[in-house]
């Protein structure tokens, strides 16, 4: 690379830090915020926070559409918004926002994607088989998603950016478990130890209950339960399932998890906390 294209570069991230984030404008802000129930239900100061919070995620995130697909930039904002979301609450823009600093690239799909998959059976056969995606979260890299499932967000109280996104802030702790890095002092507790065998404690219990009451519906026609049953499938979907209906509906949400939604509570809602 030669010195003038390395200079100018450089002072490319220079400009990105220090110069102020235009707004995004009510064109563009105002229809994103509508559009979504529980976006609109926010109060107006944390609606100016989340758009401070999604211009400044708009600067730093690269969008790109695949198969043809052109991403706009209403596109963008409704991803952002849903995105930042969880975030609202976490200090300055800056700092929310390093808990998403692991990865540039939001990829968003016109229809369902297809992952290849394979899997080992008991006796050793690996099968291997296509699984249809609606968005995918990978370390350290980017984030898919499917944009007609990004427009169903607050249909039965799903966010599919929301769940993504609460992949990459499960996988901060080292990889998706379902136990993100919990913040310093967590429900008033001395040592991150003690944080987190309270944490894996609540939610445990509330895993294995869960996938006692989808295993009734499923084999024994039982009520299937209010959250979405592919949280069933392993502690760290039931993590991002729950943390979007958390944010959708966090009253019914509360009611049907009275355990873990204290828990979200004081875990989006720190008086002060940065990733670990």
């Amino acid at each position: 690379m030669s010195p003038p294209l390395r200079w100018h570069r450089l002072l490319q991230r220079v400009h990105a830090l220090v110069a102020p984030v235009p707004p995004i404008g009510d064109p563009l802000w105002l229809p994103a915020i509508a559009r979504y129930r529980f976006l609109a239900a926010l109060t107006l100061e944390e609606q100016a926070r989340l758009r401070a919070l999604a211009a400044l995620f708009l600067r730093r995130k690269e969008f790109s559409g695949a198969h043809g697909l052109v991403v706009t930039d209403a596109m963008a904002v409704q991803i952002a918004t849903q995105a930042c979301l969880p975030l609202l609450h976490w200090g300055t823009p800056r700092e929310a926002l390093a808990w998403y600093d692991d990865f540039v690239g939001i990829v968003v799909h016109p229809t369902e994607a297809l992952a290849h998959r394979e899997t080992m059976d008991a006796a050793g056969v690996v099968h291997h088989y296509n699984e249809a995606l609606l968005g995918e979260a990978m370390e350290h890299g980017p984030v898919m998603l499917v944009w007609p499932a990004v427009q169903e967000a607050g249909q039965r109280a799903s966010s599919v950016v929301i769940h993504e996104f609460m992949h990459k802030i499960d996988m901060r702790s080292g990889r998706a478990n379902g136990c993100p890095p919990l913040p310093r002092g967590y429900m008033g507790q001395a040592t991150p130890r003690g944080a987190l065998r309270l944490w894996r404690r609540a939610w445990s219990a509330a895993y294995a209950q869960f996938r006692e009451q989808v295993t009734i519906a499923e084999r024994f026609s039982g009520e299937w339960p209010w959250l979405d049953a592919y949280g069933a499938t392993a502690p760290a979907e039931f993590f991002a399932v729950a943390c979007e209906a958390y944010f959708v509906d966090g009253a019914r949400f509360a009611l049907e998890f009275p355990t873990l939604a204290p828990l979200l509570d004081a875990f989006f809602r720190p008086s002060a906390a940065t990733p670990a």
